[in-house]
């Protein structure tokens, strides 16, 4: 991946200040998805106790994987929307470190996509959470068209 297509996906990603308020950031891209990271901080946390991530910032981040993995496989601004999204906690999340989540486009039809993904901390052979999604493809604009683009996360 070059360096100025990694930026431009940086770009996609700024548009929403619901992303940038997570503090979102692309990990890496692949042809049939992307992987982003959930940067772990302590106004995420949902047990003080226990110091692991509240369950909210974990949907958003898999349910913003899974889209931005369908948007990579498609190349094309084509409106959609999450239909369904199945998230399995395997385990908690850990105190102190960052989570990724990995998401692959396997299937595309002219009214449906179909996305999978993990979260974990190191390895996706070890996941915190699997998922499973569709979307189907709307009439409306794109969610994460750049015009206006302004946020910047580090």
């Amino acid at each position: 991946m070059t360096a100025a297509l990694f930026e431009e996906w940086r770009t996609y990603l700024r548009a929403s200040p619901y992303n940038w308020e997570l503090g979102l950031r692309f990990s890496s891209l692949h042809e049939s998805g992307c992987v982003l990271c959930l940067p772990y901080r302590a106004d995420l946390v949902g047990d003080p106790t226990t110091g692991v991530l509240h369950v909210g910032a974990i949907v958003a981040l898999v349910d913003t994987t899974l889209g931005y993995s369908l948007f990579r496989k498609i190349r094309e601004e084509r409106g959609f929307a999450t239909l369904d999204l199945r998230i399995d906690h395997l385990k908690q999340s850990v105190r102190g470190q960052d989570l990724f989540c990995s998401g692959d486009c396997y299937r595309v039809t002219d009214e449906l996509a179909f996305i999978r993904g993990s979260v974990y901390h190191q390895t996706p052979a070890d996941p915190v959470a699997t998922a499973v999604s569709v979307f189907m493809f709307t009439a409306g604009p794109l969610a994460m068209s750049t015009s206006g683009a302004r946020h910047d996360p580090a």
